[in-house]
């Protein structure tokens, strides 16, 4: 059989040959006819130099002579010169942040070869010590061979269309050799020796990749403009430590080994024990992958975000469908709490005096939020100056607009709470966001406040546009309402007239006394009644009350308790004497919707209590309930929306009737809720001094008018 290892040292002599005189005569070519404008043409001109000096030196001396590895640590303390420069090559600092700790980390690898040449020198042949220097050098080469390949990925990645014409021959030709060249340490370790074959076309390989340089030296184009892709960024990060942690991994074996003894084993099976512990413990963890994003994004890039990709992910959050129950408001609050890597965050909307009240709330149920979350002043200034508070410059005394007094404590207290971020559409506030403080501690800034500014006001005109929706679907159903009401109200006057009627005719035919009277009293009664409710019914919609005076609201309360206390424990907790204006039948009427919905909420005979007190202006009463409660965004969005009910089989207008009717008295209602704990209901009407101090307050302008 023909040998063909015979002729592998010929084979060899003649690569290297070849592959000297290549490099020699692509030096050659890029002196003489390459872009002297090219940021690389120095470095590739090393290059070719180092790789024929390389070649010659492999044909002249032996295998083992240390001038064959020194010639070749210049070449590539070269080629990683070549990819520096294409990295510096648009002219700005900037460009070689993201790879100038590989570049320098490479180059320490890469110079550590000498000291291994020192340490072989210094060794027998065949000596445990020399097996080692083998193995280690062998690794450094394969880590040098993989952080290049890293980086020209990263190069050509991030380079534009027209510098990929400019570049793609260089990288073509640095990505064959540092391929071939981690081929052949990878296989040189598994087999502790050079592969002969590989070893001899080495020489070739390299001037092929100087050739290709050549060729990439003559491209006209010079000006590249690189844009460094992040997740690129982050895995060649994600690569080196992985490569660092094996590297640490091999060198601690091999050290233990180099030790003997029986403890050998033993040591070597802890490690690894302990190694694969703190990977799992380590790597997966959150803290660290956010402590990693926000170092990397803060030394290797010139802006904290990738503006596509929090773009794409912010109308991602916002135009998923709410298959798992999230409403628009909740997933408005991750859309924000997203981009500044918020773990929690919540809603807060205006209500119809301008105070802020929560809305909705995403992973934070620990914070306690008031039923009046902040007063209309801190609405109005949000709304005025679209200022994004920093709420530790808020505890720090720090005062832009006059904030300072009108942030409410409990918003200071909570040291999680981060931020406040307005949501303005045509200079009108829908809502702010609170965000929660993030894992990694930072503080905000410029890029911070414009990107938040911008997001918000998008996301404000969804909010608003969702509103505008559903007052169009309350119209519809309002419409709906109106029409069937008024076929009711048309036959429940015809009742009325024809009773009416009946009673007139049988007050003049009846023959028996008795039976008339009966008859009478009872078609009378029929007949007010239905009148009354035709009246009442009429009312509703023109937000109206017909006699309003000075009633007693503990007399009231205690109407209403005696009448529920037969079938469910209700009673009036504590009174104090207070008159107030009011329609006593309306406002009967809602204080009867309120405590039916409390009597509905509890369970068993859990109490339901009604308190009176005086307020100064106001006379105030509350219904309290310890039953299961509602959601702040039913709260918001629901309680007193027409049709829209938390009770199986609830029609969902008491609610909506009851704060109607106070309205046209001139009072209002408020709600405080806790899922789980409760409900307080209160009720706010102005006693008759401050009605008449407001009715002549407001004479004198009525004249001026007139």
């Amino acid at each position: 059989m023909f040998d063909l290892s015979a002729f592998e040292p010929l084979l060899a002599t003649v690569l290297y040959l070849a592959g000297a005189v290549l490099s020699a005569g692509a030096g050659l070519w890029i002196a003489r006819f390459g872009d002297r404008e090219r940021p690389d043409r120095s470095a590739a001109l090393w290059v070719c130099t180092t790789s024929a000096i390389w070649c010659a030196a492999s044909v002249a001396l032996d295998q083992r002579d240390p001038a064959i590895d020194l010639a070749a640590t210049a070449r590539n303390l070269a080629l990683i010169a070549v990819i520096f420069r294409l990295f510096a090559a648009d002219g700005r600092d900037e460009s070689v942040k993201p790879i100038r700790p590989v570049i320098i980390a490479l180059v320490l690898v890469q110079m550590f070869q000498p000291v291994l040449l020192f340490v072989r020198a210094q060794t027998s042949a065949l000596s445990r010590l020399e097996i080692v220097v083998f193995e280690v050098g062998t690794v450094l080469n394969m880590l040098v061979a993989i952080g290049a390949l890293v980086l020209l990925h990263n190069l050509y990645a991030g380079a534009t269309a027209t510098s990929r014409k400019v570049i793609r021959w260089s990288a073509l030709g640095l990505a064959a050799l540092f391929a071939y060249e981690l081929n052949f340490y990878t296989i040189a370790y598994m087999s502790d020796e050079y592969p002969a074959s590989l070893l001899a076309v080495r020489g070739a390989i390299a001037g092929v990749a100087a050739t290709l340089l050549a060729i990439g030296a003559s491209s006209t184009s010079s000006s590249l403009q690189l844009r460094p892709s992040r997740a690129v960024t982050f895995q060649t990060l994600s690569l080196l430590v992985i490569g660092t942690y094996l590297l640490v991994m091999v060198l601690v074996s091999r050290s233990l080994a180099l030790l003997g003894g029986d403890f050998v084993r033993i040591g070597q099976v802890a490690f690894l024990l302990v190694a694969i512990v703190v990977a799992f413990v380590w790597l997966p963890s959150e803290r660290l992958r956010g402590w990693l994003r926000v170092t990397a994004t803060k030394h290797l890039f010139q802006h904290r975000y990738d503006y596509r990709e929090e773009w794409l992910r912010f109308t991602r959050t916002i135009g998923r469908a709410s298959s798992g129950g999230a409403s628009i408001h909740t997933r408005a609050v991750k859309a924000i709490a997203d981009i500044t890597d918020s773990p929690a965050g919540m809603l807060l909307m205006p209500n119809e005096e301008a105070q802020l009240e929560l809305t909705a709330r995403w992973n934070w149920s620990t914070i306690e939020v008031p039923a009046e979350a902040a007063q209309y002043k801190l609405a109005a200034l949000l709304e005025q100056h679209s200022h994004i508070l920093d709420l530790d410059e808020v505890r720090a005394g720090v005062d832009h607009h006059g904030e300072l007094a009108h942030v409410p404590s409990w918003l200071i207290e909570a040291e999680d709470a981060w931020a406040l971020a307005p949501l303005i559409h045509f200079d009108r506030l829908v809502g702010v966001i609170v965000l929660a403080r993030p894992r990694i501690e930072r503080q905000l800034d410029w890029e911070d406040f414009d990107l938040l500014r911008v997001a918000g006001q998008q996301l404000a005109s969804y909010l608003a546009e969702q509103a505008g929706q559903q007052a169009l679907m309350d119209a519809s159903r309002f419409d709906e309402f109106n029409r069937r009401m008024a076929f009711v109200m048309h036959d429940i006057k015809n009742l009325a007239s024809q009773l009416s009627l009946l009673s007139g005719n049988a007050a003049k035919h009846a023959d028996n006394p008795d039976f008339r009277a009966d008859m009478l009293v009872t078609l009378r009664n029929s007949s007010e009644k239905l009148n009354a409710l035709l009246a009442r019914l009429g009312r509703y919609g023109s937000g109206q009350t017909q006699d309003v005076r000075e009633i007693d609201l503990t007399d009231l309360a205690e109407r209403v308790t005696e009448r529920f206390r037969a079938n469910h424990p209700v009673s009036l907790s504590s009174s104090e004497p207070v008159m107030v204006l009011a329609d006593a039948e309306a406002l009967e009427q809602a204080v009867i919707h309120l405590v039916q919905n409390a009597v509905d909420a509890s369970t068993g005979d859990e109490q339901v209590f009604l308190s009176v007190r005086n307020e100064g202006l106001n006379g105030h009463l509350d219904v309290i309930d310890s039953g299961i409660g509602m959601s702040p965004e039913f709260v918001r969005s629901g309680l007193y929306k027409p049709f829209v009910s938390s009770k199986d089989g609830g029609f969902g207008i008491g609610a909506f009737e009851a704060r109607e009717m106070i309205r046209a008295m001139g009072g209002r209602i408020s709600v405080e809720s806790r899922e789980g704990v409760g409900t307080r209901f209160g009720v706010s009407l102005p006693v008759p001094e401050a009605a008449r101090l407001l009715a002549q307050h407001q004479q004198p302008n009525t004249k001026e008018v007139a």
